[in-house]
């Protein structure tokens, strides 16, 4: 943003964009999945503003463990801090805020660890920061119905000054429920689903996706079924971390229902939070096929491979909250998409896809049955779903929203 003159002096350039600064709350190996630390939202936005030619670097913590990530994301430079508990933790914020170079900050979720050293940040430097929101996260402790109630000063002194004392978490839900009445103080505001907006305002920004590197057109599902040995099945894919709101039961009980030897169903990745995906094993065993995680440059020839993508969110407020990637996922590669009525999955799919109430095994059934009864209305409507997602879902889509949220403050920025 800035240039040399002849005397040595640093001017403004009138011309560059300035440079952003995409804050991650968390990247370490535990939030990884297939796109390295922090979930997939940050590196979309930091893919789409690259796009946009706007200089990006992604910073972030990495708490009990060793970073999922390189040195750069498609020549994006991430920068990691060894993460602590408070009080600590002042001192990992001090060092990461040092080599925050941003002329603007992007805070990813409403977290102490993002959004509150954005705001830190701006007293200090008056930089601009904007907040995406990809999460209800008091939704994963009990939403609006949660409160810290101990039961004694004396476990109120526990809970701050000993060692594994819950309030020495940087992200404990009181200081989440704390950080959600700051929300307003961001300039801007992004989220990806109806949910979010209702609670927080702001620009409704979908979760775009690459349609050139998910393109149906340069991957033989044959080829790719054999590569995955599946070749024998007739495929259900569920391309992401199980979760028991994400209702994979759901599905099995279908299956068991249909109980036909050559349906199975291909979870990518498993969890990387718990053995859930143990205990599916364990009760569904006959009908699962794990893979592996994968990168995400492999992911469109894994999803090739499936006959059928299954999204049975459960209504639950954790998935009333999210924007399923899976969904995406099967729509660019013009799979026939079998999801459950919940939160913006309607509006998502529209017409494209089949839709059954949540919690409703009998219905997975009867529409598994009736999506290879009908193969070829199937495949149509598989067409359908990725012509849609270029339109509403692809990075292009992404880029046009997101520019018009970030172009304002970007020369407001170039103007001091």
């Amino acid at each position: 943003m800035n240039c040399p003159n002849p005397s040595g002096e640093t001017l403004p350039n009138p011309t560059a964009k300035p440079k952003i600064s995409v804050l991650v709350s968390d990247l370490s190996k535990k939030g990884a999945g297939r796109w390295g630390g922090g979930g997939v939202r940050p590196f979309l936005l930091s893919q789409v503003l690259k796009r946009l030619n706007y200089d990006v670097e992604i910073l972030g913590f990495v708490f009990d463990d060793e970073p999922n990530v390189k040195a750069s994301f498609e020549d994006i430079p991430i920068i990691t801090v060894p993460g602590k508990k408070y009080p600590q933790f002042i001192q990992s914020a001090n060092s990461l805020m040092k080599q925050m170079t941003g002329d603007i900050i992007y805070a990813y979720k409403p977290k102490p660890s993002s959004f509150g050293l954005a705001l830190l940040n701006q007293i200090k430097t008056r930089r601009p920061v904007l907040l995406d929101i990809d999460d209800w996260e008091l939704s994963w402790h009990g939403g609006d119905a949660w409160k810290y109630r101990p039961p004694s000063i004396k476990q109120l002194g526990r809970d701050i000054f000993k060692e594994n004392g819950q309030l020495r978490y940087p992200d404990h839900p009181l200081y989440l429920k704390w950080m959600e009445k700051w929300i307003a103080r961001a300039d801007r505001v992004t989220l990806h689903n109806q949910f979010l907006q209702k609670r927080f305002g702001g620009v409704y920004l979908p979760n775009g996706k690459d349609t050139d590197l998910f393109d149906p057109t340069r991957y033989q599902p044959e080829t790719s079924r054999n590569h995955y040995q599946l070749s024998a099945y007739r495929v259900l894919m569920f391309p992401g971390a199980p979760r028991p709101y994400k209702g994979i039961e759901d599905v099995l009980i279908a299956l068991d229902r249909l109980n036909q030897p050559d349906l199975r169903l291909a979870i990518v990745g498993g969890s990387p939070y718990d053995d859930y995906d143990n205990q599916l094993m364990k009760q569904w065993g006959q009908w699962i096929v794990k893979l592996p995680t994968l990168p995400i440059q492999q992911m469109p020839e894994v999803v090739a491979a499936a006959h059928i993508v299954v999204v049975p969110q459960r209504d639950e407020a954790a998935a009333a909250a999210q924007f399923p990637l899976k969904l995406t996922d099967g729509m660019a590669m013009a799979k026939p998409i079998l999801a459950t009525r919940v939160g913006d999955i309607p509006a998502i799919l529209a017409d494209t896809g089949y839709l059954v109430d949540p919690n409703a095994p009998e219905q997975i059934a009867q529409t598994i049955e009736e999506i290879f009864d009908n193969w070829e209305i199937a495949q149509e409507r598989g067409r359908k779903a990725r012509e849609r997602c270029i339109q509403y879902y692809s990075f292009q889509a992404m880029a046009e929203i997101l520019s018009g949220v970030i172009g304002p403050i970007a020369e407001s920025v170039q103007r001091k």
